[in-house]
C-alpha cells in the first residue's frame, strides 16, 4: 500500500509532502496553477498527518459549531485540452483532461480489455463508478479537415478515487490505452487527480500498486509502508 501525506495548515496554501529517499517534497500549489519544488527534512510523520481531530497532548480538539464556520465553495469540475497535434494528413488530436466523471462504461470495459485487465460485471463497474468521490478521465478528439461536426472520441485513461470526504482518499483504476502510453500521460493523469483532492482538503492519499509499478508511483511522491505500516487484506475463505 502507497501513501501520500500532506500536511495542510491553517490559512495558507495546501503542502503536498512525501517522502520516498529520506527527504520531502513539498509541492507549494499557487492558486494560478505554477507549481515551486523544494526539498526539505520531514516535518510530520504519517500519523500526525491523519490526527487530524486530536491536539499534541491526545485532548480532543475543540471545533466551531457547524452553523459558525463558513461555508467553502466545492471545487467545480474541470475540463481542458492537455495535448494537441496535427498529423501529417491534417487530422488534428486533441487529448483532454476532465475530472467531470464522464464515463461510458463500454467505453471503460473496451480500455480495460485492452491493457490486459480482467472482466469485472459491468453493473458492479457502474456502481463503482457512481459511488466514487472523483472520476478523472483522458478522452482523444480527432478532427479531420472539413469534417465539421463529425469528431471521432474515444476514452484513453482515466483513474477514481474514493474518500471519506474529509480526511482520506485512496486512488484506484489507474489504466492508459496502451497505444498512449510512454507519453507522460499516466503522470499527468495522477498529478491531476491529487490536485483536485488537494483542493477539496483531502490531506492523506493512498492507493495499490502491482510490484511492476510501484517506482511510478513513488516518483509520483507516493511513499510505500510509511513507518513500516501495512495494506492488511482479509479474503472469505471458501
Amino acid at each position: 500500500m502507497l501513501t501520500l501525506n500532506v500536511v495542510a495548515l491553517p490559512s495558507i496554501l495546501p503542502i503536498f509532502s512525501a517522502q520516498p529517499c529520506n527527504h520531502q517534497f513539498n509541492y507549494l500549489l499557487a492558486n494560478t496553477g505554477r507549481r515551486k519544488l523544494k526539498v526539505t527534512r520531514p516535518r510530520a510523520n504519517f500519523w500526525d498527518s491523519i490526527r487530524s481531530g486530536f491536539l499534541k497532548d491526545n485532548s480532543t480538539q475543540v471545533v466551531e459549531s457547524p452553523s459558525t464556520l463558513q461555508e467553502e465553495e466545492e471545487p467545480q469540475p474541470e475540463e481542458f485540452v492537455l495535448v494537441e497535434k496535427t498529423e501529417e494528413d491534417g487530422v488534428v488530436e486533441q487529448i483532454i483532461f476532465s475530472s467531470g466523471g464522464d464515463v461510458d462504461i463500454y467505453d471503460l470495459q473496451t480500455l480495460c480489455d485492452k491493457v490486459g485487465w480482467p472482466r469485472r460485471p459491468l453493473s458492479k463497474l457502474a456502481t463503482a463508478l457512481k459511488n466514487s468521490y472523483m472520476v478523472a478521465t483522458l478522452h482523444s478528439i480527432q478532427k479531420s479537415p472539413g469534417s465539421e461536426g463529425n469528431e471521432q472520441k474515444k476514452l484513453i485513461g482515466m483513474a477514481r478515487a474514493t474518500s471519506d470526504h474529509a480526511f482520506n482518499a485512496t486512488i484506484w483504476d489507474v489504466l492508459v490505452d496502451p497505444s498512449y502510453q510512454g507519453q507522460g500521460l499516466g503522470k499527468t493523469l495522477v498529478e491531476k487527480l491529487i490536485r483536485a483532492l488537494l483542493q477539496r482538503d483531502i490531506g492523506n492519499i493512498t492507493l495499490f500498486a502491482d510490484s511492476q509499478v510501484v517506482e511510478f508511483y513513488q516518483n509520483l511522491g507516493f511513499e510505500p509502508d510509511p513507518e513500516g505500516i501495512k495494506g492488511m487484506f482479509w479474503y472469505p475463505k471458501y
